[in-house]
């Protein structure tokens, strides 16, 4: 790489590494790139995985003081993200990407009606369970650990706009502060990126430049989310998660 291509992709590295703490998504801002300075596509995709492992740590480092008092759901959710970040990296090396092609801005757009419409479905929950005198599980129970696993899966393959997943199904199926579910996600992003580079490690080609310029860029970039993003009200953080969200599904549609 040049010193200007170099100079962009740590840029690039610092803006993913921002965006992802405080929504996610953040690999649009690298992945394009890294193709720019002409990385091959599985290539730039195992190298920008293995630089934003440093931002996400950095991120969930950031919001730890709203981890407090959730050791059992990261525990629980971290296994879960685990086995899923596993099985997406396998995919990425097994399936051709046009396996996703299709199904991912779907799965996005439905994800951000979720992120809109939670306040409403939640309430309307909390009232049915006040009617009928039952109480909904601390942890989301089954169906937000089969969720879970799904976005891990994907996070483990590509990863655009997973933090918008996790946001729309943790605050949906837990009663929690978004802020809370926010710290939640950055640690989940953490096992997912983690485990899917280790696997990366041994059956992969990596750019170390690349790695190293990302890895960098977006530990910085995490800091300055976890910043921006616990100042954000709900209302705010929810409208950023949209606007990203949307952004995720026009760049997977015009590329």
């Amino acid at each position: 790489m040049s010193f200007w291509e170099a100079l962009a992709v740590f840029v690039a590295g610092i803006g993913a590494g921002t965006i992802n703490t405080i929504v996610g998504s953040g690999t649009l801002i690298t992945f394009p790139v890294l193709l720019a300075v002409g990385l091959p596509p599985i290539t730039a995709n195992v190298s920008n995985t293995l630089g934003l492992v440093p931002g996400s740590l950095s991120g969930a480092i950031g919001y730890r003081r709203e981890l407090s008092g959730q050791r059992r759901r990261i525990l629980r959710f971290g296994a879960t993200a685990f086995i899923g970040g596993l099985t997406g990296a396998v995919l990425l090396l097994a399936l051709p990407s046009e396996a996703f092609d299709a199904i991912v801005p779907a799965l996005i757009a439905v994800a951000l009606v979720l992120v809109v419409v939670q306040p409403k479905l939640s309430a309307a929950l909390r009232a049915r369970r006040a009617r009928t005198g039952t109480t909904g599980h601390r942890d989301g129970g089954i169906a937000l650990l089969a969720g879970l696993l799904c976005a891990s899966a994907y996070g483990g393959y590509f990863g655009a706009a997973q933090g918008v997943l996790y946001l729309s199904l943790m605050g949906l199926l837990l009663n929690e502060d978004l802020q809370r579910i926010n710290a939640l996600k950055n640690v989940l992003a953490v096992v997912v990126n983690g485990v899917a580079a280790l696997f990366f490690l041994f059956v992969a080609d990596f750019d170390w430049p690349a790695v190293v310029l990302i890895a960098v860029g977006s530990a910085l970039g995490g800091q300055i989310g976890a910043k921006v993003g616990r100042r954000l009200p709900p209302t705010v953080l929810r409208g950023v998660i949209v606007a990203v969200g949307l952004a995720a599904i026009a760049q997977l549609l015009l590329k």
